[in-house]
């Protein structure tokens, strides 16, 4: 691992573990074992760490969700993904993208911090507001829009449609992330979410 990379490692554990406002750009290159004006030459701010923690995730995603078979990005390509795939394939497809979620010990520090700082910090809020709601909200939106407008799904109301699809994963990574032996359990209940929602907006392959 580079410096580069041990310093959002580092600050990425430590805003976890703290909180943002409470690390101060000083410590982070303490944990790293550099002085902090060698910290400025790859960053030249605690904002700057931030965004490019945030820039790692998504990276990391883009590179499991193409581990998958799938864009994670791009909801037209992946609405043709979405209209071929068997039922069993988008059980599996969604329990995998959850598993990520919980198990990505990048993403998961990620998520902490953020949960804990959306108190405490406006521009942290908006990025959790993004990450959690509406990033994938749009995502999943424009994806199954398409598949209503392919005849794959019915609905008259893609929002609320998109709404019923999404919570649960959210609810339910909630749920993990507080206590860890219920990941059987919801993994189960998500299989089964996925199989009702079929059912109830009439999928077809």
């Amino acid at each position: 691992m580079d410096t580069k990379q041990r310093i959002l490692d580092e600050a990425l554990t430590l805003f976890s573990e703290k909180g943002y406002a409470n690390v101060f750009v000083g410590e982070i290159a303490d944990r790293v074992g550099i002085k902090a004006p060698s910290l400025y030459k790859h960053f030249k701010s605690k904002q700057a760490i931030f965004d490019a923690i945030i820039e790692e995730m998504h990276r990391r995603f883009l590179e499991q969700a193409k581990l998958l078979n799938i864009q994670g990005n791009n909801p037209k390509a992946d609405a043709e993904i979405y209209k071929r795939l068997s039922e069993e394939e988008l059980v599996g497809l969604g329990i995998n993208l959850f598993l990520y979620q919980l198990h990505d010990d990048y993403t998961r520090r990620t998520r902490k911090m953020l949960t804990i700082e959306q108190f405490h910090h406006k521009d942290l809020a908006d990025t959790y507001m993004r990450q959690y709601m509406d990033d994938p909200m749009f995502y999943f939106m424009s994806l199954l829009n398409q598949a209503v407008d392919q005849g794959v799904l019915q609905t008259d109301n893609v929002e609320v449609m998109t709404l019923q699809f999404y919570a649960p994963f959210y609810l339910l990574m909630t749920v993990c992330d507080r206590d860890p032996e219920r990941e059987p359990e919801s993994i189960r209940i998500l299989k089964e979410h996925i199989l009702q929602f079929n059912k109830l907006y009439g999928r077809t392959v």
